[in-house]
């Protein structure tokens, strides 16, 4: 607008009072004794932030001072591109909601049933609320520090957990298996009550109180809850009140210890689903009967809830001691041993009925194939590492800021198809055992670097500060973690018991196949073809159409293949639905900020079990 600068492209001018703010405390806040890649990237933003501010300030000056600019002018310019900067941000917001819309209303048309009326009301309420959010983040009055540079993503992480008991419950109904058809109608009400409780917490600490957006959720509250009176039993009624209140106080306390690592959105759908899996893993434990309930289904709750457990111990321990000395060190890995095997181990042997050191051995290696596929999955993590230490050691002393491409990190996601793919194809039980293994391992190193952990965790932050994004905002680096959920997410939530012949009719049989198709190969290729060839952009987004269009047609190439390849897979003419479910993921990757890691499986995973 003024020579090469615009005014309204400052980021002070653009985001506003509070955004102004909240910058200047950003720039100035650093981790105490904490990590020095985030020091280098905060101080990075800032220097470019100060960088853009002087020399638009520069012009603006140069041009009043011509004659040229007029202040009144200049106020003008930035309040319009302000504004504009709003309508284009609610362009997206608007139409990722729009697609979220059609995957709710798709669901309902293929369920059409009491509980796809709720998820209809739920949508629409969380669409109400999900403005009253985002308003609370810009100006700094949301209870907690959440992610920035994003949206709050309520209405898209709402609809998941519903959503996903919905399809469950008609899969399971349709097979004749009653009992995991209750299980689905639990899941959806537990979903329904803690995206109530969310939009609830919003609602009361907006001022002025919303009457409009108070009306949809009472009206939308009530419906849900009516139906859940006449849908549950007394104890379905206290499972789904005992999640609701294991995730309150899990929210409390993980958002207050982990600040900006998460948006709403994102907190209702990991706490949503830790708070779960956790209340399963007492239910099974108080109710264990010898012979019910398989084995890697157990290894996956422990797994999931001793992590957990783990993480919140240390984190209270190490507020009163220094993380980073040998004591402190040798103390975690002692506390690690002890809670593993003197918690861990016994609680998992109560569940199985076995030492499960021994049932994991015998597992592992009870196949000729089993064992070739352990040999191929370790060299692919070898070929992982050596991808880290390759970058890093590329990083020379004079560019000691420089980050990894977004090429550079797709590395990592051809290298996990490549993983999970002959898994899936050969043995679908040890990618299952594997990829708990994995996030175990993943977790665990994580909380090596974040305590700074002797004798490894200040080389794995030196190591992945190459990898960070802008979604690494918080003191946790959890992109890769989201990467490998992705992934595993639709081989774990697979509802085996209802599909008698290891896989589900229809465009059902590519449900194990959601992660690789969204995450592995649509967004791979989005992200590849959008950042070299992409020049039409769509409105409100730096996202591309020639990556979104690349990637379906990427999709539809690996559907294909997986036909040839996976003798189980038979679609029976379902080819419509599943070009509609990938076109309508793939533009949902182009429209959220959310973790698309995280949210594309998920509903690509709904849409081919409807």
């Amino acid at each position: 607008m003024f020579g090469s600068t615009s005014v309204g492209s400052f980021p002070a001018q653009r985001n506003g009072d509070a955004d102004r703010e909240t910058g200047r405390k950003r720039c100035v806040w650093l981790e105490p004794g904490g990590d020095g890649s985030r020091s280098v990237i905060r101080e990075r933003q800032c220097r470019g932030a100060l960088h853009y501010l002087k020399e638009g300030i520069a012009v603006v000056w140069k041009g009043i001072l011509n004659g040229q600019l007029s202040t009144v002018g200049v106020l003008r310019s930035c309040k319009l591109e302000a504004r504009w900067a709003g309508i284009m941000l609610n362009t997206a917001v608007l139409v990722e909601s729009l697609l979220v819309f059609s995957v709710v209303l798709a669901v309902h048309a293929a369920v059409w049933d009491r509980f796809s009326w709720c998820a209809v009301a739920l949508a629409v309420q969380a669409f109400y609320v999900q403005f009253k959010w985002d308003r609370l983040l810009q100006l700094g009055g949301a209870v907690f520090q959440f992610r920035g540079a994003a949206n709050s993503g309520l209405l898209p992480a709402s609809m998941v957990i519903p959503l996903l008991g919905v399809v469950m419950k008609e899969r399971c109904r349709a097979a004749g298996i009653v009992y995991f058809e209750r299980f689905g109608v639990v899941v959806a009400s537990t979903g329904m009550l803690l995206a109530l409780f969310l939009s609830i917490l919003a609602v009361g600490i907006t001022k002025p109180v919303p009457t409009n957006t108070c009306i949809v959720t009472g009206i939308a509250g009530s419906i849900i809850i009516y139906t859940m009176k006449h849908s549950l039993t007394v104890s379905e009624v206290i499972e789904v009140l005992e999640v609701l209140l294991i995730f309150v106080y899990l929210s409390m306390i993980l958002l207050y210890l982990l600040p900006r690592c998460f948006t709403p959105g994102e907190a209702l759908l990991v706490l949503g689903g830790v708070s779960f899996v956790l209340n399963q893993l007492i239910k099974r434990s108080l109710n264990v009967i010898e012979g019910r309930g398989d084995p890697i289904d157990f290894f996956l709750l422990v797994a999931v809830v001793g992590l957990v457990l783990l993480g919140l111990f240390f984190t209270v321990l190490f507020i009163f001691l220094d993380s980073g000395t040998w004591i402190s060190s040798m103390f975690f890995h002692m506390m690690t041993a002890v809670l593993g095997l003197g918690v861990i181990m016994p609680w998992l042997y109560r569940l199985i009925q076995r030492n499960p050191l021994f049932w994991l051995l015998q597992f592992l290696f009870q196949t000729q194939t089993r064992l070739h596929l352990l040999v191929y999955w370790t060299f692919l993590a070898a070929s992982a590492c050596g991808v880290v230490f390759y970058q890093n050691a590329k990083r020379s002393s004079e560019s000691k800021k420089h980050q990894a491409s977004t090429i550079t990190r797709k590395y990592f996601h051809f290298i996990v198809v490549a993983t999970y793919v002959p898994g899936l194809i050969y043995d679908r039980q040890l990618l299952y055992v594997a990829a708990v293994l994995c996030l175990a391992v993943f977790i665990f190193l994580e909380y090596v670097r974040y305590f700074r952990i002797k004798p490894f965790g200040q080389t794995l932050r030196r190591l992945l500060s190459l990898f960070l994004d802008e979604r690494d905002s918080g003191p946790l680096i959890l992109t890769h973690i989201y990467l490998l959920l992705g992934m595993s997410l639709p081989v774990w939530l697979f509802p085996r018991s209802c599909a008698p012949k290891g896989t589900l009719p229809g465009a059902g049989a590519l449900v194990p196949y959601s992660g690789v198709l969204a995450v592995g190969v649509g967004d791979t290729i989005a992200s590849v073809f959008g950042s070299t060839m992409g020049e039409i952009k769509w409105p409100g987004t730096k996202k591309t159409f020639e990556g979104t269009m690349t990637a379906i047609f990427a999709q539809i190439i690996a559907v294909a293949l997986i036909l040839i390849f996976d003798s189980s897979v038979n679609l029976n003419s379902s080819y419509a639905w599943i070009l509609a479910s990938v076109s309508l993921v793939s533009l949902l990757e182009a429209y959220t900020t959310q973790i698309d890691n995280l949210l594309l499986p998920l509903y690509l995973q709904i849409m081919l079990m409807a």
